[in-house]
C-alpha cells in the first residue's frame, strides 16, 4: 500500500466527485500548480491507485429495462469448473459483471436485458448452456438505492 499525504487524498476526493475535471481545474481546487497536480496524478496512475477515468452510461437510457443478478453454485467436482464457466460467461455480451465468492455461492453474474422476453431468451439459450452449473438463484433488481464507487478518503 502506497502512503498518501493530505494533498493526494484531497486530489483523489476531487477526482472522484468530478472525473471530467481538467488538470488545471483540479490544481486550482487542490491549491497546487498545474505541473505539480499533473505529476501527482501521474504518480497515482503509475502506482495503480488511479485505475482509470470512466464514463457511466445509464443502461435504461439505451433500452435495457431488466437487470437480474444470478447467484450461481458450480459443480466443483471438475477441476476446471471455475475457469471454463468464467471463460464462457465472459462471451455473453449482456453479462456486464462477473464476481467470484467464497461460500455457498461461487459466482454472481449481472445480466442486462431489454425486457423479460429478451432476458428469458438469454437465460434459456446462453446462461443455462454455461458449463458446470449446479444451482442458480435469480434476483431481479427493483431499484438501485445507492451505487457509488466513491471511497471515503
Amino acid at each position: 500500500m502506497q502512503t498518501l499525504d493530505d494533498t493526494d487524498r484531497r486530489l483523489l476526493r476531487l477526482m472522484q466527485h468530478d472525473p471530467s475535471a481538467s488538470t488545471a481545474q483540479l490544481a486550482e481546487q487542490a491549491g497546487l500548480t498545474a505541473a505539480s497536480c499533473w505529476r501527482r496524478i501521474e504518480r497515482l496512475e503509475t502506482s495503480g491507485i488511479i485505475q482509470g477515468r470512466d464514463i457511466r452510461i445509464d443502461p435504461k437510457a439505451l433500452g435495457y429495462e431488466v437487470e437480474v443478478s444470478l447467484r450461481i453454485t458450480l459443480d466443483k467436482t471438475q477441476s476446471n469448473a471455475f475457469d471454463a464457466f468464467i471463460a464462457d460467461a465472459r462471451k455473453i455480451p449482456e453479462v456486464n459483471e462477473i464476481q467470484t465468492f467464497l461460500g455457498r455461492v461461487d459466482v454472481r453474474l449481472n445480466v442486462l436485458a431489454r425486457d423479460m422476453a429478451h432476458y428469458q431468451d438469454i437465460y434459456r439459450t446462453r446462461i443455462l448452456a454455461l458449463p458446470h452449473i449446479d444451482d442458480i438463484e435469480a434476483l431481479m433488481l427493483i431499484s438501485n438505492l445507492k451505487n457509488s464507487d466513491i471511497l471515503p478518503l
